[in-house]
């Protein structure tokens, strides 16, 4: 049996979090998806100008229901901290 600390990120994907979602009772099928731009950034203006900022992404978005996200889960692999995919 592999380590979960020698897991890929895509590996805590497949074999963590989808699988806990299942057993939380969740909808693979609809109400989640993975790894979706949620955002086109940050509009700066500036005089007449304007200019778009990054794009936010995120690995899963739960839906309540279509077109009404309830939560974001951010993955990633034992060689980050749990804070390095926290924006500020």
């Amino acid at each position: 049996m592999t380590s979960k600390k020698d897991l890929s990120e895509r590996d805590i994907y497949t074999q963590l979090i989808t699988p806990a979602l299942k057993k939380a009772e969740w909808n693979i099928e609809t109400p989640i998806r993975e790894e979706v731009d949620f955002t086109d950034g940050r509009i700066y203006v500036k005089g007449n100008k304007t200019a778009r900022g990054v794009r936010k992404r995120a690995d899963y978005i739960l839906y309540y229901k279509p077109n009404i996200p309830i939560a974001i889960i951010e993955v990633k692999d034992n060689n980050h901290t749990v804070r390095a995919g926290i924006d500020r």
